[in-house]
């Protein structure tokens, strides 16, 4: 059997099959010529897909025409962002922050995140929402309640968005930031007080368990930016109570500098002991000044511009590059999610996009590019058949299509080693 060349990459990603590819009566192609090529990765390449909702619900201009998103988004030319968005990523995640869903009670904004969960699907690309339960962002008017109803409004809140979305969403955050949730201080909201009263492990035990009776089959994450210790105690604590997590998000907004491989694992090693998936779930670095490391809330940090630099830029892509090949190398992580395509918007203004505000590429997204379709996989390749109708395809693990004669069929790669049969469609004339 004719084999192609192994996309390079570490053993846990990769993997390798012996198709025997059947014509549309069923019977092996002996001897026949055909070509063997990739069409996805099992590794989700994450970005958020704010930017991209405006335009899946047909409210901006078409035909390559400049255009407003909306809001604190890019203005750039739709299809063409769409395009390079596409270009990158194969996981978006969509926002479900509650105050801004659903500012007045019982008016979500569920038909437009609807559109946009759809757009993407369509597209082949699997669709996150962040985040069911936040005390940042979160709706306005569960200040109106007693803590008890506030609890409540957030259970139902789950149980609807949860099962309006199933199908097109099936992961959530569903819980973000809860290490600070009942000591946070910045302003007074409705899900603090929840957390203070009931405590956080009793809070996470309730939004898990309605978000699994919504959707049984849905991947759920809880998620922080605190690397300290204080998440693996919390953690230790939710496990030990019997909560079912799937997955554990990692934040990674390197504002203040990239984090370093010799650091990125060790935070990757001490999350992984718990056994579940990793996600990083918020990854960001700079093309421009580092943020001052005596800052402690990135939030804090204010100023009127924060431009995107020919140095800063050389530095990101850099950086991109051995961020993702680490990430990559660990075998418990199986999510990247990048927090912003274009500088355009970007969270405290920072040059942290793989675009600039214009829309032009910088050197960061050629990088990961070369990377994610390039390096990492299998151009079309020719190949023939064996006596048998067999052929051996070695690769990174996703989604593969055979093509003879005009006809394709699809199969996957996954981990270690295996067989299958694809039977070719009959060609159209």
């Amino acid at each position: 059997m004719q084999a192609p060349g192994r996309a390079s990459g570490p053993a846990h990603r990769t993997g390798e099959a012996v198709v025997t590819v059947l014509g549309a009566d069923g019977q092996p192609l002996r001897d026949t010529e055909l070509v063997v090529r990739q069409t996805g990765h099992e590794f989700l390449f994450g970005c958020i897909g704010f930017d991209l909702i405006p335009y899946a619900n047909g409210e901006v201009g078409q035909e390559g025409e400049g255009s407003v998103f909306g809001g604190d988004v890019p203005v750039v030319q739709a299809e063409d962002f769409a395009e390079k968005w596409l270009q990158l990523f194969n996981f978006a995640t969509l926002p479900f922050y509650w105050g801004d869903f659903e500012p007045v009670r019982g008016r979500p904004d569920t038909q437009r995140l609807l559109a946009a969960a759809r757009w993407f699907a369509d597209r082949g690309v699997v669709v996150k929402g962040h985040p069911l339960a936040w005390h940042t962002v979160t709706a306005p008017w569960l200040l109106e309640l007693s803590d008890e109803e506030a609890l409540e409004a957030q259970r139902a809140r789950i149980r609807r968005d949860v099962g309006d979305f199933a199908g097109l969403i099936d992961s959530w955050d569903v819980i973000n930031e809860v290490v600070i949730m009942p000591v946070f201080d910045k302003y007074d909201n409705g899900l603090t007080r929840v957390a203070r009263r009931f405590g956080r492990i009793p809070l996470i035990r309730t939004v898990f368990d309605e978000a699994r009776a919504a959707n049984p089959s849905a991947t759920l994450l809880l998620n922080d930016f605190d690397m300290s210790t204080a998440y693996e105690c919390l953690i230790e604590g939710v496990l030990e109570a019997g909560i079912q997590v799937d997955a554990l998000g990692l934040q990674s907004h390197m504002h203040q500098g990239y984090w370093g491989e010799e650091k990125t694992l060790e935070v990757l090693d001490r999350f992984a002991r718990y056994g579940l998936p990793l996600h990083l779930t918020e990854s960001t670095l700079l093309s421009g000044a580092i943020m001052p490391p005596e800052i402690e809330d990135l939030n804090d940090y204010q100023v009127s511009e924060w431009p995107s630099t020919p140095e800063g830029e050389a530095r990101q892509a850099d950086e991109v590059v051995r961020h993702y090949r680490t990430m990559l190398s660990h075998p418990a992580v199986e999510a990247v999610t990048y927090w912003g395509l274009s500088d355009a918007g970007a969270w405290l203004g920072a040059p942290v996009g793989f675009l600039r505000a214009d829309g032009t590429p910088k050197p960061a997204y050629d990088a990961l590019h070369a990377l994610v379709k390039q390096k990492w996989w299998l151009e079309p390749t020719p190949l023939r058949t064996d006596g048998e109708g067999r052929v051996r395809v070695s690769g990174w693990r996703g989604s593969y299509e055979v093509e003879a004669a005009g006809a394709t069929a699809g199969f996957q790669i996954a981990a270690g080693a295996g067989t299958l049969d694809v039977r070719l469609g009959r060609s159209e004339s």
